[in-house]
């Protein structure tokens, strides 16, 4: 599903990523761990084409994605990848069930559709009854089982988390990394988890450890 083979990346004269090779299959559910400041986020980011690489090829799902423009690339990005960070970015303004029909909406999905499948999610994760509330009447655990529901609206083949526990309670993470598992279970889909937490890179089918840049 993902193969990423020599990516490097400098910010100034500071470089980040020294040439990282790693394969991830289809279906699994995959952390990457390691010290802060060992380029986890940064290899997140570029994998999730929401930064660019200085040197090397990532192929996703068969695609080059270097050979993208930059229209192809956000198209291909809302469509095949779901993100999850460690602050989950819903729009206050918004309800839940808002915040999680925008990335369908944004694909033209009519908001009908968008609804529907927003209801089935909130259902899914047993949250219909805060459908319309805005994110400051949520928990925090409740906050980022929406951010995943969005990150799930338009069924993409790849999910992409940068500490998605961090924020919450013991209960709350434990409760969110069995439903990734549950998620991947139940519609195949590959999850790549930035991670410091030991319990939830236990738990994955396979971990990458990055150090000054690299994977060791």
């Amino acid at each position: 599903m993902i193969k990423i083979n020599d990516i490097h990346k400098s910010f100034g004269n500071v470089e980040v990523l020294k040439g990282v090779d790693l394969t991830i299959e289809k279906g699994q559910v995959a952390c990457i761990v390691g010290a802060s400041g060992a380029g986890k986020s940064t290899l997140l980011q570029i994998t999730g084409t929401l930064d660019k690489a200085d040197k090397g090829d990532i192929i996703i799902d068969g695609q080059d994605i270097s050979k993208l423009n930059r229209k192809n690339l956000a198209a291909f990005r809302n469509k095949r990848i779901g993100f999850i960070f460690q602050f989950h970015h819903l729009l206050p303004e918004f309800t839940a069930l808002e915040n999680i029909c925008i990335p369908a909406f944004i694909l033209g999905t009519s908001k009908k559709e968008a609804t529907d499948k927003a209801m089935l999610l909130l259902d899914y994760l047993n949250l219909t009854e805060r459908k319309d509330h805005k994110p400051s009447m949520l928990s925090g655990g409740e906050q980022q089982r929406i951010a995943v529901a969005r990150a799930l609206i338009n069924d993409p083949a790849i999910i992409l988390a940068d500490e998605p526990s961090g924020n919450l309670d013991s209960q709350s993470a434990k409760e969110l990394h069995q439903l990734f598992f549950d998620l991947r279970n139940k519609s195949g889909q590959t999850f790549v988890i930035v991670t410091h937490n030991p319990q939830l890179a236990e738990m994955a089918d396979k971990t990458f450890t990055m150090k000054d840049g690299v994977i060791i």
